[in-house]
């Protein structure tokens, strides 16, 4: 038997499932970090994602309220509303002054699907997404611009605002002013207008204002319209006195407005009244009138002879027009003249130098002596045109020299022919006269200005050379083209009525007709005029031609060809009443 060791410790038996310890279940902290962040970052975007999917609760896009509608509600209201407002014309300045483009032609229109795109686009910016979420959200609209047509818009928009620098008028006719302000040069800008459309347009926005150059007049409306305030209605305000010793005349405002004229004068304003307008209208009848004497050139023993003149006391016309303005701004309206001795306005000098001395044409047509009214006319006529003198350059009127032609002025009731009908009229006959001034022209070698021939042919005058006569429509003039005067002569013989020119020879004149073609045959006409008279008709219309050549007769001068033609009605037969 073993004994054991002193030192020995008695051990007892392990149990393995007793000496091992079961571990704490605990879940790291970076990882508990981390999922809240995805969970919240997903709420994050998944908020945004809802926002920008709905328009902002307090969206308005001109004016029209969109606000927490989805896309498609957003698209049909933009549609609804905005779209036919992006149509409407859009308002444009240049200068200060109004105008509108059209859209649909310049190229302009609103993006529907790109603004409402835009406005539910996903937003992530916390700023945006709260812009979209609180207080009114103004939406800018996506807008097309074709920037081809817009340039054709404003090319045309230029044409109309483009203008030149026009300056201020005052104007004087039948007794008073007028003013016509000033008017800026304008030249747009139109590269630059292209750009500032396609920046600035917007629906139902203000008016655009597009760039140009603009001139400015010399004198502005302001400074125009303060000059006509206090200076040219002052001017025209009453009449205004001439005094010179114990002879006075008055000058009128319609006499003063007659010789009043408007220009600029070295930068600023100014009137001007002409001397001798003054001058004629101060003479006239009145106490300054001149105790000169005209020539006269008179039919004497059957041809002309001069009547000399001779020097007076007459106002003194230079200066006239200022003395009148300064007179016109004063308390009395009151101007002190002088009248100084003068020659006369036409002298026997210039009587001579006219060369009336011999006859150079004379020209007659019969007349129905039966017609005793009628004759009548003939006579007043021919007196009225007896004695007129045409100087060189000037012209000679038909209705200036007879009319009015009235019963008072010694006219009377007679016949003629109105719309292709007989009639009667006051002065019937004087188209006869109107003939003879006319051929006496025509084979003098003057200008025709103006006539007309009767609308069917009498044979007592040249077919094709015959003039008609209405007043206030038709008159029957021609010019004095030659470097002497002319003096008319006319009577009524027994048989005819004659016209004879007092000249110097000029003009060698010769003519050529075509005769009468394309003739026409007269038809039955009814009038149901009250007072019409009746005609058996019978004479063909037709077509005539006139020519006249002219030279002057020492070969120096020589005119063109110059060639009128007439048509004539046929004589219808004229029946009174209805057409059955």
């Amino acid at each position: 038997m073993q004994t054991p060791p002193q030192d020995s410790t008695p051990t007892t038996p392990t149990n393995p499932s007793h000496n091992k310890k079961k571990p704490k279940s605990k879940a790291k902290p970076w990882i508990i970090g981390g999922s809240c962040a995805v969970a919240v970052v997903a709420a994050y975007f998944g908020a945004a994602a809802f926002v920008s999917s709905q328009v902002p609760a307090n969206a308005t896009i001109a004016g029209v309220n969109i606000g927490s509608m989805n896309s498609d509600e957003a698209r049909a209201e933009i549609e609804r509303v905005v779209s036919p407002l992006a149509q409407e014309p859009i308002e444009v300045k240049i200068n200060g002054k109004d105008y509108t483009v059209d859209p649909a032609k310049a190229g302009l229109s609103l993006n529907v699907d790109g603004t409402v795109k835009d406005l539910t686009s996903y937003v992530v910016n916390p700023v945006k997404l709260y812009e979209r979420l609180a207080g009114d959200y103004e939406v800018i609209p996506e807008l097309n611009v074709d920037q081809q047509k817009l340039s054709e818009q404003i090319e045309a928009l230029a044409k109309k605002a483009n203008a030149e620098v026009t300056e201020g008028k005052i104007e004087f006719a039948d007794g008073a002013a007028k003013l016509s302000k000033p008017v800026d040069g304008v030249v747009l800008d139109n590269k630059a207008a292209i750009e500032k459309f396609s920046e600035d347009w917007s629906i139902a926005g203000p008016p655009i204002e597009l760039p140009a150059e603009v001139v400015k007049p010399q004198i502005s409306s302001d400074t125009l319209q303060k000059f006509y305030d206090d200076q040219v209605k002052s001017l025209l305000k009453g009449d205004v006195e001439l005094v010179s010793g114990d002879k006075k005349a008055s000058l009128s405002p319609a006499s003063i407005a007659a010789a009043a004229s408007y220009a600029p004068k070295d930068g600023a304003p100014a009137l001007t009244l002409d001397d001798k307008k003054l001058y004629k209208a101060a003479t006239s009848n009145s106490d300054l009138s001149s105790t000169a004497k005209d020539a006269k050139i008179v039919l004497k023993g059957g041809k002309p002879s001069i009547q000399a003149s001779t020097k007076g006391i007459s106002l003194e016309t230079e200066g006239l027009g200022a003395k009148v303005l300064a007179a016109s701004a004063t308390e009395n309206r009151t101007a002190e003249v002088k009248m100084t001795e003068k020659e006369a306005d036409f002298t026997t000098a210039e009587a001579k130098k006219l060369g009336i001395k011999e006859p150079i044409v004379d020209f007659s047509t019969p007349y129905p002596a039966s017609d005793t009214v009628r004759t009548k006319n003939l006579k007043a006529g021919a007196a009225r045109v007896t004695g007129v003198v045409v100087k060189p350059g000037e012209r000679f009127s038909l209705l200036d020299t007879l009319g009015p032609i009235t019963v008072a002025n010694g006219y009377f009731s007679s016949g003629v022919v109105e719309n292709g009908f007989s009639a009667e009229a006051v002065g019937g006959g004087l188209s006869q006269i109107s003939t003879m001034m006319y051929n006496v022209g025509f084979l003098a070698g003057y200008d025709d200005i103006t006539h007309k021939p009767h609308s069917r042919w009498f044979d007592r005058y040249p077919a094709g050379r015959e003039a008609t006569l209405w007043e206030g429509q038709i008159d029957m003039i021609w010019e004095n083209n030659t470097p002497y005067g002319v003096l008319v002569q006319a009577w009524v013989s027994d048989d005819a009525v004659h016209t004879r020119l007092w000249s110097t020879k000029y003009w060698d004149v010769s003519q050529k007709s075509s005769g009468k073609y394309n003739q026409t045959d007269p038809e039955t006409k009814y009038n149901t005029a009250e007072k019409c008279v009746s005609e058996s008709g019978g004479k063909k219309g037709f077509t005539i031609d006139i020519t006249r050549y002219r030279e002057t007769f020492d070969g120096s001068k020589k005119l063109p060809a110059e060639t009128k033609s007439w048509t004539y009605s046929p004589w219808h037969k004229i029946v009174c009443g209805e057409k059955p």
